[in-house]
């Protein structure tokens, strides 16, 4: 083989190898909102979700069983979900603060979240 027939074999290789590589990546972009998991449940429940949104205030429960509380949604507070989790106490979770969470939707009002990630304090105050 010449260095140019090499060369053409090397690419397919690389993008083969590429492609086999993304094969099962979501490279969809961004978390479906509290709002479109609400008006398709069907497409989500059952189905493993990320989303994120603000914990409702009063609805926080720490206790030994678990954290719950309704999760609203970020652009429109009149959708929210429950949300229950059996993981470890995330610091600084609070009311009124913005999380985002990972878990099984297992009805069109509930989520078992077995990942929060706590949303970064912003620096500016108003």
């Amino acid at each position: 083989m010449d260095r140019k027939q090499k060369t053409v074999l090397a690419i397919f290789f690389i993008i083969f190898v590429g492609a086999i590589g993304l094969w099962n990546v979501d490279l969809s972009q961004g978390y479906p909102m509290i709002s479109e998991l609400k008006e398709k449940p069907d497409k989500y429940v059952g189905e493993n979700v990320n989303t994120m949104g603000t914990i409702k205030n009063g609805t926080l429960d720490v206790s030994t069983e678990g954290i719950s509380f309704t999760l609203m949604d970020v652009e429109d507070e009149n959708f929210e979900i429950g949300v229950e989790y059996t993981g470890a106490l995330p610091a600084d979770l609070d009311e009124g603060k913005g999380i985002s969470i990972s878990g099984l939707m297992v009805s069109p009002n509930m989520i078992e979240a077995n990942k929060i990630v706590m949303g970064c304090p912003s620096k500016y105050k108003e």
